[in-house]
């Protein structure tokens, strides 16, 4: 099995991301990719401004020099270098001195969560801006007030970045997840990071039958690029996939379908759900808000693509505001979350559809040394050999191995290395 991370050091990484000031571009981004990078071997994708995906575009770069306001007092307040949700992300640059009452036309906050500093953005229309609670809010004097936003728009690029972890056939797996939200803990460090080490765990299997595509990119125009670069190779060969976000809070994991509902991402991970988190998760059918899933499940694409969180987003007080931060995290739950991917991607490893070579009657098993030739009570409860027979009740060359764990309830791992066992004593013919 492959070495697991430990909760230190996935908690390790995420200090070190949790500073960064992240957008859908800019220099932020890049270096999350860089510490990600020390991980799994990213290929950097930057993708000029002005360029047009489908039917976007993608916007100028966006950097930050400082940008705070100093209050009546002479006290600075709303500073971005504390806090990196004071500032409206993508602020466009201001510099000048207004009276209380244009302040407040330019400020946000959450009157029913008075203690919390929002996280809102302003991508594609020109606007300067703060955040801040409430509280902090309805406490400001009246006065003039010296605004600082050295930001500034510019044409360069969006960084976009993938690892291909090969496999013996192009049969794909998507794995996505974004790198574009500051300051967020389970809404934007969870995902990144669980796929990281997932990518590490595959790597250390001695084969893999699919290949494994894995994306780090800003959200929705992100996801919009990399189908706009890719979408006719991931219609081709991908065979499922997941948006990985809001993995870190220790909850139970709650499954969004794909659009087909059906497809073989819903069933590999609906099976892992039942069979290792069986009174501890959540199945829902497609909606069409929500993350990344709505690009890979556009009508022009139809991606097999689901998406697995614990708290789903949108659904849980904290989301989108700075107290979605390190406390909600739950780092023993983050390699939980591994381990629940790396099950789902066993589970479609593993996925074939067999014949039996002796379909005529059951095979004399004792012949093959399957079992023992002293009858044993026990033979009925013992996990391996209800397995072995159930693949060879089920082998019919029209049912895949998912299908027979899903009517077995029986873990399709142990189903495949059963599997296995039959095809080498030549009970078993890959169809």
């Amino acid at each position: 099995m492959p070495t697991k991370e430990t909760p230190a050091e996935i908690e390790a990484v995420f200090d070190r991301l949790w500073p960064i000031l992240r957008s859908i571009t800019g220099a932020g981004v890049r270096r999350t990719h860089d510490i990600l990078g020390e991980l799994l071997p990213l290929t950097r994708i930057e993708v000029p401004t002005g360029t047009e995906v489908l039917d976007w575009v993608v916007p100028q770069e966006w950097a930050v020099r400082e940008a705070y306001v100093v209050d009546p007092t002479g006290r600075r307040i709303l500073d971005v270098a504390d806090n990196n949700l004071h500032l409206l992300n993508y602020s466009i640059p201001f510099h000048g001195t207004v009276d209380r009452a244009e302040l407040d036309r330019h400020l946000h906050s959450l009157p029913d969560q008075p203690d919390a500093i929002p996280y809102v953005t302003s991508y594609y229309q020109p606007r300067w801006g703060f955040c801040l609670s409430h509280h902090q809010r309805q406490s400001l004097p009246e006065g003039d007030y010296r605004v600082v936003i050295d930001s500034r728009l510019f044409d360069g690029s969006m960084t976009l970045s993938e690892a291909v972890l090969p496999g013996e056939t192009s049969d794909e797996v998507l794995i996505s997840t974004y790198t574009c939200h500051p300051s967020m803990a389970n809404n934007e460090l969870s995902g990144p990071l669980a796929c990281a080490f997932l990518y590490r765990r595959l790597a250390q299997l001695p084969r893999r039958r699919l290949t494994y595509r894995f994306v780090f990119l800003p959200e929705t125009i992100g996801a919009i690029t990399y189908l706009h670069l890719h979408g006719e190779h991931l219609k081709r060969h991908t065979v499922a996939g997941y948006v990985v976000t809001c993995v870190g809070d220790g909850g139970a994991f709650t499954l969004k379908r794909s659009e087909r509902g059906d497809s073989l991402a819903d069933r590999a991970a609906v099976h892992c759900l039942k069979t290792l988190s069986p009174d501890a998760h959540t199945v829902q059918d497609w909606f069409p808000t929500g993350s990344d899933e709505r690009q890979y499940c556009s009508p022009g694409f139809r991606l097999p693509v689901a998406t697995l969180t614990r708290s789903q987003f949108g659904h849980y007080p904290q989301y989108h505001t700075s107290l979605d931060n390190k406390d909600m995290m739950s780092f023993d739950g983050m390699v939980g979350t591994v381990d629940m991917l790396l099950a789902f991607c066993r589970a479609l490893d593993s996925n074939r559809v067999w014949r039996s070579t002796k379909p005529f009657g059951e095979p004399f098993l004792s012949r093959y040394q399957l079992v023992p030739t002293l009858s044993d009570p026990r033979a009925f409860t013992n996990q391996e050999m209800l397995a072995l027979r159930w693949i060879l009740s089920q082998a019919d060359g029209s049912r895949d191995l998912l299908a027979v764990a899903e009517r077995s309830n029986l873990e399709c791992t142990l189903l495949a290395d059963q599997a296995e066992v039959l095809e080498r004593v030549g009970l078993l013919a890959r169809n």
